[in-house]
């Protein structure tokens, strides 16, 4: 679960960041945090996957490195995820 949370956070920080960075792919403030979650969530999955993390292996509890692997796994995707997207949209509306 702590997965999870921590790719969500780190996807809307950097679905955040990828509006303010490439002005080209704003969707406003809601729509960055949406699609940087989305994403978050979706590559730090698929990253893990890849990677072969296990998950839910800290017996003691919290497992500060895996915390800061998933937010910086998370922030990067939900930054890619929200760039692609928000160009996309600017294009279709013309």
């Amino acid at each position: 679960m702590e997965q999870l949370i921590g790719q969500l956070i780190g996807g809307a920080l950097g679905g955040t960041a990828g509006g303010k960075v490439a002005s080209g792919s704003d969707m406003g403030n809601l729509g960055n945090i949406i699609a940087g979650a989305i994403g978050g969530v979706g590559g730090g999955q698929l990253l893990g996957g890849l990677l072969g993390a296990a998950g839910g292996d800290a017996a003691a509890g919290l497992d500060i490195g895996a915390l800061a692997a998933n937010l910086v796994g998370g922030g990067v995707a939900g930054m890619i995820v929200q760039v692609v997207v928000g160009m996309v949209v600017k294009k279709m509306r013309g």
